[in-house]
Order: C-alpha cells, then sequence, then structure tokens
C-alpha cells in the first residue's frame, strides 16, 4: 500500500459554508460599530452592534448545530471538525456574554463590549477557518 493517499480531500457542505461565513462579518460589524461609538459616542453605534451581534448569533446557532452532525460523518477529519466544534462553542458563548453586555446602555456597554467584540470576531474567523480548510493527505502531485 502506498504511503501516501492520494484521495482528494473532502469539502465543507455548501449550507455549513454559508452559516460558518456568515458570522465573520457580522461580528466584525459589531466590533467596527463597537469602535465606532468608543470614537464618537454616538448612541446609535452600539444600537447597530447590538443587532449586528444578534445577527452573528444566529448564524453561529445554526453552523453550531450544522458542526454537531458534521461531527458523526467527520471520518478522517474528526481532529479539525472537533476543534471547529469547539471553537463554534467558545464563539456561541463569548457572543451570548456579548449580547448581555450590549443590552446595557451604551455607557455601560464599553469597554466590556469593544473587548468582547474583538475576542469574538477572532473566534469566529478561526472557527470559519478552521470548517473551510480540509485535510491534504499525501505528497505534492
Amino acid at each position: 500500500m502506498d504511503r501516501y493517499d492520494h484521495r482528494p480531500a473532502t469539502a465543507i457542505h455548501p449550507v455549513h459554508a454559508v452559516l460558518l461565513a456568515a458570522t465573520v462579518p457580522l461580528f466584525l460589524g459589531g466590533l467596527i460599530a463597537d469602535i465606532a461609538y468608543s470614537m464618537t459616542y454616538q448612541i446609535q453605534w452600539t444600537n447597530f452592534a447590538s443587532w449586528l451581534i444578534a445577527g452573528g448569533m444566529v448564524f453561529t446557532g445554526f453552523a453550531l448545530l450544522w458542526a454537531f452532525i458534521d461531527l458523526f460523518r467527520a471520518g478522517r477529519r474528526r481532529a479539525r471538525a472537533v476543534a471547529c466544534f469547539a471553537l463554534l462553542i467558545v464563539t456561541f458563548a463569548l457572543g451570548l456574554v456579548n449580547s448581555f453586555v450590549h443590552a446595557r446602555d451604551a455607557w455601560g456597554a464599553m469597554p466590556e463590549g469593544l473587548v468582547l467584540s474583538a475576542v469574538v470576531s477572532v473566534t469566529a474567523l478561526v472557527a470559519t477557518w478552521l470548517g473551510f480548510s480540509s485535510l491534504r493527505m499525501g505528497g505534492v502531485s
């Protein structure tokens, strides 16, 4: 048997790809709105951030559900599927805390809201990267 497996890597399901990809711009938009509020103190920016974070939470919840189902069909990429699932859980939990922080008035949401938005954006980005990356086996051909 050949040492290298030259079968193509399995791709992510298109619905899972859409759910994962939608989390990044929504959480990133929330971070940008928080940055805008910290620079201008216009209350509407925290309202924008709250809605963007809520949208990100919806897509993260569905992506988390899909990642849970994907754990059972992962096959060779089980470690990557578990890592993606774990990061989505962290993203969902921190996003929920971020939603609660943004439920306060605009002045009370800062600076915790800004820091949480940055952390949630990074975890969503890494979870999306892990979800989109595929396991490549074998040498270069």
